[in-house]
């Protein structure tokens, strides 16, 4: 637990530090292309350790590897103060804009950047994300079951959503926890309409209603002198049903394995088109974990890996910023109307232990959580709350429509309450991790 915790705390640093640097960088650039005098560019806060100065700019590390800042000239406001064209207030509103949105738009190249690269030699998806929206097993007593979904059905509309994908299905019901939403359903030459309440689930209380996708029980290898064997099961043969039963899940095999403890059990095979029937008696043999009723199969685990091309890279990572995006606004929109617990938030202890665990699962694991925390960061950063860049910009789009700045006062009691706001904010998701980590 200790190496955890210290393993956890390294790799956020690193990882949080980088996206700020980045984040800053932007402005960075912004800021030398209009000719605005940069006065500090700094890797890392706090006490400045040792640098050089070039032109009008201290390009410094400092003590703290915490991200970076830049310093310009002129971009406290100041009523004593007329700026010059060199100085941030000084020039035209829509420079400033450019120069504060670039660092969020740098969080987002980022992440499609780094997801181009792990997705050109690393592409990793489930087969069933991307197919229709068939339940392969619904466990019993969960909302789905509660509401008459059943193994088969294919869900073609949910919460105004027409044909959803598995992975559609999965983010509406996430983002559902007690909310009804109407569910159309596909069962056999019948269409049924029903109506499904996710549960909230977990320590971010995110919505769940107890299906798994489907997945056919079609062998991968078959273990010889095990009873699938000596019955005379091939690989690429499929279980239909297993004891009359119809298998839409593969897992649910070893369920019913197990939960018939030894019982000889009848089989319905498909093979290249024709049917068998097979009766076959588990061993209780060493399996994953121990010792478990076995037949001596295993099925694949239906990944599909691949080396993408630069174009598709690049689109497929284009398509995940966009989706992500989506999904976080439409997250806090659910938040802020409190149809989604705020224990959905995490700070600075949830973002070290994913960042932590990423990195134990392996690189790509990790750059993956990498594109993830850069693309949130600029979105975060994009919110219209005091202090961040969103807050400037809102400003800045109130006085152009007002074609004149606003008051001293005006802005700095803005700015007050975007601290208290923050303040508040870090708090929250602090406790909020803290509880989370105690469950």
């Amino acid at each position: 637990m200790a190496s955890n915790f210290f393993t956890d705390t390294a790799v956020v640093v690193i990882v949080l530090g980088v996206m700020i640097f980045i984040h800053e960088l932007g402005h960075f650039m912004a800021a030398k292309w209009f000719g605005i005098r940069v006065l500090t560019f700094s890797f890392g806060l706090g006490k400045r350790l040792f640098g050089i100065k070039y032109g009008d700019t201290d390009y410094r590390v400092s003590l703290l590897p915490f991200g970076g800042y830049v310093k310009m000239a002129g971009e406290e406001p100041s009523a004593t103060h007329q700026p010059d064209p060199s100085e941030f207030q000084g020039r035209p509103r829509w420079q400033r804009f450019v120069v504060v949105v670039m660092g969020p738009t740098m969080n987002v190249v980022m992440a499609i950047a780094v997801l181009t690269g792990v997705f050109k030699v690393h592409y990793q998806r489930p087969v069933y994300e991307e197919q229709a929206a068939r339940v392969g097993a619904v466990e019993p007593g969960s909302p789905a079951d509660k509401a008459g979904l059943k193994p088969g059905d294919v869900v073609v509309g949910i919460g105004g959503s027409a044909n959803p994908s598995w992975e559609d299905l999965t983010t509406k019901v996430m983002t559902s926890a007690n909310t009804a939403l109407p569910v159309e359903v596909e069962r056999g030459n019948e269409r049924l309409n029903l109506t499904l309440t996710p549960k909230p689930e977990g320590r971010d209380q995110i919505g769940y209603i107890g299906i798994a996708p489907y997945e056919p029980a079609i062998f991968a290898s078959v273990t010889p002198g095990m009873p699938a064997a000596q019955a005379g099961l091939q690989v690429g043969d499929e279980i239909v049903a297993y004891n009359g039963l119809y298998c839409y899940s593969y897992p649910s095999i070893f369920e019913a394995l197990q939960a018939g403890k030894g019982n000889e059990a009848n089989l319905r095979i498909s093979r290249h088109g024709q049917e068998l029937r097979v009766r076959i008696k588990p061993v209780f043999a060493e399996g994953a974990g121990g010792k478990v009723w076995r037949i001596g199969v295993e099925f694949p685990n239906d990944m599909v890996v691949q080396h993408l091309p630069l174009p598709r890279a690049v689109s497929a990572s284009v398509d995940f910023t966009v989706r992500n995006s989506l999904l976080t606004f439409d997250v806090l929109g659910k938040i802020l109307t409190r149809h989604m617990s705020a224990k959905s938030l995490s700070g600075p202890i949830g973002i070290a232990q994913v960042s932590g665990a990423a990195y134990r699962a392996g690189f790509t694991d990790l750059l993956l959580i990498v594109a993830f925390i850069s693309l949130q960061l600029g979105i975060f950063n994009l919110l219209p709350i005091p202090i961040l860049d969103g807050g400037t910009i809102l400003l800045l789009a109130i006085e152009s429509v007002m074609r004149r700045d606003l008051s001293l006062a005006f802005k700095e009691r803005f700015v007050q309450i975007g601290m208290a706001f923050l303040l508040f904010l870090a708090v929250f998701v602090v406790y909020n991790d803290i509880m989370k980590s105690f469950h």
